[in-house]
């Protein structure tokens, strides 16, 4: 029997674009499967203690950066430090992820062209217009995928549930991975999440 990763995360996090293609390779490695599940994370950030990038002192904001200069050279992928659309409401691309997922697209493909979107090509995943496009590019029905997460009220209600479902089970950044229970933050934890899935 497969295991299931359950994944948080917001479309506009750096971190879940440069964990995003290695956990989606790992996923697939161990037969996997991922339940795709975008969330508020400023609802998180509320009870966990986080802030928005824009409240966290000046050390801190400036250590960011540092890391992101340092995964983009690891890793070799383009990395916009400083889009011009960042940081944006997570919440359209969110939507129209999770109308992908239940339109039985592939959800995680899309949730990882937006962030490229945004982090490789600093284009705006607010944007409808964008997303659709970046959706027809995987095959997708970009205007169809729109009409739902905009009019479907089961696409919004899947969010909010899936918000308080990440706080339920202490979930208080982004990208995280749950696996029988247990938490995983962060995408420099995925070699223990590859780990867990190979049962090591």
């Amino acid at each position: 029997m497969s295991k299931i990763v359950d994944y948080y995360f917001t479309p506009q996090s750096p971190w879940a674009y440069l964990g995003g293609k290695r956990f989606a390779e790992i996923a697939k490695k161990h037969g996997a499967t991922v339940a795709v599940k975008p969330i508020d994370l400023g609802k998180a950030f509320s009870v966990s203690g986080g802030l928005p990038l824009a409240k966290r002192p000046p050390q801190r904001q400036a250590y960011r950066l540092q890391e992101l200069a340092r995964w983009k050279k690891k890793l070799g992928v383009p990395l916009v430090i400083h889009p011009s659309n960042f940081p944006g409401d997570g919440k359209p691309a969110s939507l129209m992820i999770i109308a992908a997922r239940m339109n039985g697209d592939d959800a995680l493909a899309l949730a990882n062209a937006c962030g490229a979107a945004l982090w490789a090509e600093d284009r705006n995943v607010a944007d409808w217009d964008v997303l659709v496009d970046v959706a027809n590019k995987l095959g997708m029905d970009g205007k169809g995928l729109r009409l739902a997460a905009e009019t479907n009220s089961d696409v919004e209600q899947d969010f909010q549930i899936a918000t308080e479902e990440a706080m339920a089970r202490d979930v208080f950044g982004a990208p995280s991975y749950i696996i029988d229970g247990e938490l995983f933050w962060g995408q420099d934890r995925l070699d223990f999440v590859e780990d867990k899935l190979a049962g090591r």
